[in-house]
């Protein structure tokens, strides 16, 4: 907490106030550096396990062999070790890339390796409506860094007939969406058995991310993109946008979102 002056229809009050935290998360494979993502402090072996697989260098969390999180209060540094094939690989496409909070596309070098061609989702899950809107009316009270900062955005997964399972927050997006692949991975569930609520706009990395772990819906508090629809449209994944308590939109493939 920091001490603030408060400013209020003229009066000015003297207060603590919550601040979310942001800090240099270092992801170190194999003692080899690969990337400088700002982020917050916490579930970071969710995110390691999620940044791992969205960002395509492993095939499926079996080729992810451990995570190692050493934090000195202002950075943290992840030490993540994978199957030997995946790290030749990850060693011919090696970049040191420092990533902006929430940074999708930071310090890739080619078109190829920030547009990776994405196999078609499976058929997926099916999602009532009710069920969607229950879920976002729900969500806010799932934010408890949120509820006293105002300024992070959370990823829910949302599994048919049981609501959300869990939730993640973070100050970048990317990041919150990361870290809640990464533990529905770490509890052993398949991400394609949900869909994913975002509380941020459906941008491109957005949908790329989800899809790449298999998710087939994925719904947006906020706008998407153009990019981010062709992407779900050709990748066979259900894009819901401006979803609120009592309407939503849907872009591509709204056969997976039931109707009353």
């Amino acid at each position: 907490m920091l001490g603030v002056e408060r400013w209020r229809r003229g009066v000015v009050t003297r207060e603590r106030d919550w601040v979310a935290e942001e800090i240099p998360i270092a992801f170190v494979y194999h003692g080899v550096p690969h990337a400088v993502m700002l982020a917050t402090p916490a579930d970071l072996e969710d995110y390691a396990v999620g940044f791992t697989l969205t960002e395509g260098l492993v095939a499926s969390p079996q080729e992810i062999r451990g995570v190692e999180v050493a934090a000195t209060g202002e950075s943290a540094e992840v030490r993540v070790s994978v199957v030997w094939e995946r790290f030749s690989a990850l060693l011919d496409r090696r970049r040191n890339l420092t990533g902006r909070t929430g940074c999708g596309l930071c310090g890739e070098e080619t078109v190829e390796q920030a547009v990776r061609e994405l196999k078609p989702v499976g058929s997926g899950v099916r999602l009532g409506a009710a069920e969607l809107h229950q879920a976002i009316s729900q969500l806010g009270s799932l934010q408890p860094i949120n509820e006293r900062t105002g300024s992070v955005h959370a990823a829910a997964w949302v599994v048919p007939g049981k609501g959300i399972q869990l939730v993640r927050e973070d100050v970048g997006r990317h990041n919150a969406l990361d870290k809640t692949i990464g533990a529905v991975v770490r509890r052993g569930a398949d991400p394609a058995g949900g869909a994913l609520l975002l509380t941020s706009r459906a941008s491109f990395e957005m949908v790329q991310k989800s899809a790449a772990v298999g998710v087939t819906l994925i719904a947006a508090f906020s706008a998407p993109t153009a990019f981010a629809v062709r992407v779900a449209e050709r990748a066979g994944v259900t894009l819901v946008a401006f979803a609120r308590e009592h309407q939503h939109v849907v872009y591509t493939h709204p056969w997976r979102l039931e109707l009353p």
